[in-house]
């Protein structure tokens, strides 16, 4: 499997996770550019900007380690771009992210770091 593959399984791993645990997943790969969210989902009322980072090694370090504050600060400026493109200028908002750590061609462990950063 190459790198595309691994990353579109994690993001549709994440995208079953997140509504299994109640989440309503309203767009996949949202793009623009100067770049791409994941997964917007609403958790409630809340708007939810999820980065899933799936890794089938961890020589890189971890899937959550890639999430750098250079990452970040292009996350928030794509959730303002989103925001403005939808209307969205007075909802809740909060930055997630799932890791993904490929174990096996059928196993993998996910772990979902809620409110991972703030909107700055």
């Amino acid at each position: 499997m190459n790198r595309a593959e691994v990353g579109m399984r994690g993001e549709q791993a994440a995208a079953v996770y997140l509504e299994r645990v109640g989440m309503r997943v309203v767009e996949r790969n949202w793009r623009t550019n100067h770049g791409e969210l994941d997964i917007v989902a609403l958790d409630g009322e809340e708007l939810v900007l999820c980065e899933v980072k799936t890794r089938s090694t961890d020589s890189k370090g971890s899937p959550e380690e890639a999430v750098s504050p250079a990452k970040q600060r292009r996350l928030v400026r794509l959730a303002e771009a989103y925001m403005t493109a939808n209307g969205l200028s007075e909802c809740q908002i909060r930055f997630d992210v799932i890791s993904i750590q490929v174990l096996s061609e059928s196993r993998a462990l996910l772990r979902h770091h809620r409110a991972a950063f703030a909107l700055s």
